[in-house]
């Protein structure tokens, strides 16, 4: 199809967008950009493509079959680039915080990630991915005080009721 849109959610033509990545025609010129195409080689099952961009340190660390049945056992649905840290043409490490959606047994799950890359060489790596750190929860509305009624509606005085200590 040649006017089919990148998996990556860039909303350009896979044959502009990953397709020139995945088959070694172009070098990502960015950590998000190897991110966009690893993800796009998950979709497509392109696993020597994944092996291949794993940095070298990590390469004997990854399961190559567990990571062709996960990428073939799925439905992937989305990708969603949360935020980015260094990961330019010009640096040597990056960050890229992303969710991919996908259907696994008709379950819709997402897969967050806060994945670190490397340039070795000119070329990216991904070079390892952990679970982003929780952001801090804000009360949005005025705080509920001690002697006003409790949000929960039970009709008693906040401390009375979920304020207790």
């Amino acid at each position: 199809m040649a006017n089919e849109l990148c998996s990556c959610d860039t909303k350009k033509p896979f044959s502009e967008c990953c397709e020139p990545v995945l088959k070694g025609e172009k070098k990502p010129a960015s950590a998000v950009d190897l991110m966009r195409s690893r993800y796009t080689a998950y979709v497509r099952h392109e696993i020597d493509f994944i092996m291949n961009t794993l940095s070298p340190e990590r390469i004997k660390d990854t399961d190559r079959k567990a990571t062709e049945e996960w990428a073939k056992e799925t439905h992937w649905e989305g990708l969603q680039i949360v935020s980015t840290e260094k990961g330019g043409p010009d640096d040597e490490t990056g960050k890229v915080e992303f969710i991919a959606k996908y259907r696994e047994k008709e379950e819709v799950k997402e897969h967050r990630e806060l994945a670190t890359f490397v340039k070795q060489k000119g070329i990216w790596y991904f070079d390892d991915g952990r679970t982003p750190p929780n952001k801090p929860v804000r009360l949005e509305g005025p705080k509920t005080g001690r002697n006003d009624p409790c949000p929960c509606g039970s009709g008693k005085k906040f401390k009375k009721c979920h304020g207790k200590e």
